[in-house]
């Protein structure tokens, strides 16, 4: 990639949106997009929510080129980040989720076929659904550093070979 990217977070826990427990994710995504030569433009901690993930999203949306949402991906009843983003998104990009969720089997095994992740449009934003596991959240880091720039030109319509493309 060859120009910076503004990323979006919106981190989706009940426990961290009360105080219950600690953010370990914000500063891990700054950490690393800072290292990359990124910038992290917008941070939200939200509930499990379908109303309070979709506000964000459309925020972090409206000023980033990529979105990350942790969180809520699973099977259970408040696992609901991937019903919030299909309510606004306008495409759905089912591959990135398939190569999160094969490189997640790696490092923890099938568990990791539990969980529902894929990347969307929204607006002309890239956002990607991951589960909420610092692990988790470290390989799609590495898949959105390593596609983001083409994925984020295709969504705008440039061409891969139009000059000052990334």
């Amino acid at each position: 990639m060859s120009r910076a990217l503004r990323f979006g977070l919106v981190v989706t826990s009940d426990r961290v949106s009360r105080g219950l427990a600690s953010d370990k994710i914000t500063p891990m995504v700054r950490s690393v997009l800072s290292e990359a030569g990124h910038v992290l433009a917008y941070a939200a901690v939200v509930p499990n929510s379908v109303p309070a993930i979709r506000r964000r999203i459309l925020e972090a949306a409206a000023r980033s080129d990529v979105v990350l949402v942790t969180g809520g991906t699973g099977p259970g009843p408040r696992d609901v980040s991937i019903e919030a983003v299909r309510l606004v998104a306008r495409k759905e990009l089912p591959g990135l989720g398939l190569l999160l969720a094969e490189r997640s089997r790696r490092v923890v095994g099938d568990k990791a076929l539990l969980s529902r992740t894929s990347a969307f449009v929204v607006g002309e934003s890239l956002v990607m659904v991951t589960p909420g596991a610092p692990d988790a959240v470290e390989i799609a880091l590495d898949i959105l550093l390593e596609h983001a720039g083409h994925v984020v030109n295709a969504i705008r319509g440039v061409s891969r070979w139009e000059k000052g493309c990334a």
